[in-house]
């Protein structure tokens, strides 16, 4: 699906965001709305991209440093401005290329969305999360497809996974939260699912009950919602693979607490926990900003029409398949 989104109205909002401390505290707690049922109002849209340009993972020539020097930072405001107009780029050259996909947003002051450890990277993997992550295959790693086996969750069009589905992406950033009596509920734009948050105070699901996304409970801390969520499938990534990502497995041993903190009309901060002890030697935390556009449009999300792709990269690259005409082809299907 390709198409152009507009950001009027949240640049002014992200920048002003951006240039502030990475986890700065507001002078005085902030007070937000409260819905007809009492609860803190955090309904709206929220999109990631407003924070796009920040990576997950601190590079390590940064160390421990988790803020970008003032130098730095304007770099990373103009690198940010000459990506966001490619799109005019590529218009004015008659090409359709990859700008008109992107919605990388803007920089922040933090090096990284990740805050703790120090480093702000992932922790090392045990041994079994090595083992794991050594059969992990995606379209990122594979030039020849056997078996749905040799695609990820993401590129079946199934789910990013959590805590992936949390994060930016390179488009399709939209993040919407609803809220009725009892419920929050967080609709994710990539790969079209909704989390839905009773905050009834219910018992978890039985540890053999998993799903993709993982079973959520939440509830508020004064103006804080916290979602506690376990019973993971393991299947996801922890991380979408990319080139700038490798391979990080899940375990149904994966915890998550999330931390939703209003902290001005339009903004609040957003936290993570998460703590795998199968694949990885220690938790880890990404905190990072998030600013309302309630002018983001949420596009259905075709992730590939037809159901076909996945299907075409098997007949076309598997030797099961090599030498055999269309009739044949079309036979496996």
């Amino acid at each position: 699906m390709i198409r152009r989104k507009a950001m009027i109205g949240v640049a002014t909002a992200v920048l002003a965001l951006a240039g502030a401390p990475a986890l700065a505290a507001p002078a005085k707690p902030f007070t937000p709305k409260r819905t007809s049922w009492g609860d803190p109002d955090l309904r709206g849209t929220w999109p990631l991209d407003s924070v796009g340009q920040t990576p997950l993972q601190r590079p390590e020539r940064f160390g421990d440093r988790a803020r970008l020097t003032d130098a730095e930072f304007e770099a990373a405001r103009k690198a940010a401005a000459y990506q966001a107009a490619g799109y005019e780029r590529e218009e004015k050259a008659g090409k359709l290329g990859v700008a008109h996909w992107s919605e990388r947003g803007q920089p922040l002051r933090q090096t990284s969305l990740i805050v703790e450890p120090a480093n702000g990277r992932l922790p090392p993997m045990t041994a079994e999360g090595k083992a794991r992550a050594a059969n992990m295959r995606s379209s990122w790693s594979q030039k020849v497809f056997d078996s749905l086996d040799d695609f990820n969750s993401l590129d079946r069009c199934i789910t990013r996974g959590m805590p992936a589905s949390m994060t930016p992406f390179p488009y399709n950033n939209g993040v919407r939260i609803w809220q009725s009596p009892g419920y929050v509920a967080i609709q994710l734009e990539l790969i079209h699912e909704t989390r839905i948050v009773p905050l009834d105070g219910r018992p978890a699901l039985p540890g053999q009950m998993t799903t993709w996304l993982g079973s959520s409970r939440g509830h508020f801390e004064g103006n804080t919602l916290v979602i506690e969520t376990a019973n993971f499938n393991g299947q996801a990534p922890m991380v979408i693979v990319g080139p700038g990502n490798q391979p990080v497995p899940t375990s149904r041993s994966m915890r998550i607490v999330e931390r939703l903190t209003p902290t001005g009309p339009d903004t609040l901060q957003y936290e993570a926990r998460v703590e795998d002890p199968e694949v990885l030697t220690g938790p880890w935390k990404m905190s990072f900003p998030w600013t309302r556009n309630d002018g983001y449009q949420i596009f259905e999300y075709a992730c590939h029409e037809g159901n076909v792709q996945v299907g075409d990269y098997i007949r076309s690259t598997s030797p099961r398949f090599a030498g055999r005409g269309k009739g044949a082809a079309g036979a496996a299907k």
